[in-house]
């Protein structure tokens, strides 16, 4: 079976008030990509993966008018995929929706959103004390992460946590200053967020149950030079330490061993002021003990780093198009 995790940016401005695509020549929200340019390069993608689920971050948005259901079902029709039905799970008002577009030949999805007194369900607020002062400060996710139950065409029975954290991107500031103060309010609301996703994963492990976490975590080891204030990024809390109830993802090990030097990456953003591309890891697909002993395959699809996409110039070319994000997939067996 192969999973993947997909970040297509602004996916939602590619569709009308009645969800369907709109294939013109108008531009996307996307730098110097037409919305017909853009639809064509993530249904490539799309194809070229040929994944059996993917969880679609920043998936068109769901409010009074508009159905993120609607919207991908129909992508899919109009491409012709076998990833032809979706789910989410609490909506948001941020247009950036977090769904699962799967294959219903090849599994099955229900939204089954957990809750216990240590970790709320994720629409809800999570207590706790961010700057140490003794008093709880009460958190929301702006994107309230996708609980799925999933079964498998094996009747195999697991679960898959799809999360897109809030970006820590200093909006707003006006100065230095503010930089630095709005930088670290941020991160300390993001770690949060990333010990309340730990809570539910340690609540998983301990049950004996096979786990997923999957999207994009807008953070990884040596992202920003905030980190050290904190001691460790919101990846390293999510996973867990190696041997106690720790989620695996090989390319976060792999940045978590490797400081400076080649660093992997799932996005590639352009610095206009600089005239640069940054890149970034910041997709994972994480497993639980059990999952990782099955010896999957995790790949980045990386348009430049990766040899097939390199080798194939119609889907190198719809990768740098489809969004500022590549795929990750995962190929395991259940």
């Amino acid at each position: 079976m192969r999973i993947a995790t997909y970040n297509v940016e602004w996916f939602a401005s590619l569709f009308d008030e009645t969800n369907k695509l709109i294939k013109d020549d108008s531009w996307s929200s996307r730098r110097d990509v037409t919305k017909a340019q853009q639809s064509e390069a993530v249904a490539k993608v799309f194809k070229s993966m040929d994944a059996d689920a993917v969880l679609v971050v920043e998936a068109p948005d769901q409010n009074g008018k508009r159905s993120t259901v609607a919207a991908l079902e129909h992508f899919a029709e109009t491409y012709g995929l076998r990833t032809r039905a979706a789910i989410i799970g609490f909506s948001n008002d941020t247009q950036q929706e977090i769904a699962l577009l799967y294959d219903p030949d090849a599994v099955t999805a229900k939204h089954d959103p957990q809750r216990s007194l240590d970790a709320p369900r994720f629409d809800q607020d999570f207590a706790i004390d961010l700057d140490v002062d003794e008093r709880s400060d009460l958190v929301r996710f702006s994107k309230p992460p996708l609980e799925l139950a999933l079964t498998t065409k094996q009747d195999n029975v697991l679960r898959l946590i799809g999360a897109h954290l809030k970006s820590k991107a200093p909006h707003g500031a006006r100065n230095r200053d503010e930089v630095i103060r709005i930088s670290i309010a941020n991160r300390r609301k993001q770690l949060a967020q990333a010990i309340w996703l730990r809570r539910r994963v340690v609540e998983h492990l301990k049950a004996g149950q096979s786990l997923l976490l999957a999207g994009d975590l807008n953070d990884g080891p040596g992202l920003d030079e905030y980190e050290d204030l904190f001691g460790r990024s919101s990846v390293e809390i999510i996973m867990g330490e190696e041997g106690r109830d720790c989620l695996f993802d090989p390319h976060a090990r792999a940045a978590l061993a490797t400081r400076v030097g080649a660093r992997l990456a799932t996005s590639r953003f352009y610095i206009a002021h600089e005239k640069r591309y940054l890149q970034a890891l910041l997709d994972y697909i994480m497993v639980s003990p059990d999952l990782r002993a099955k010896q999957g395959a995790w790949r980045i699809w990386h348009p430049f780093d990766d040899s097939e996409c390199w080798r194939t110039p119609d889907l190198r070319e719809a990768l740098l198009t489809a969004s500022d994000h590549f795929p990750v997939t995962l190929d395991i067996d259940i």
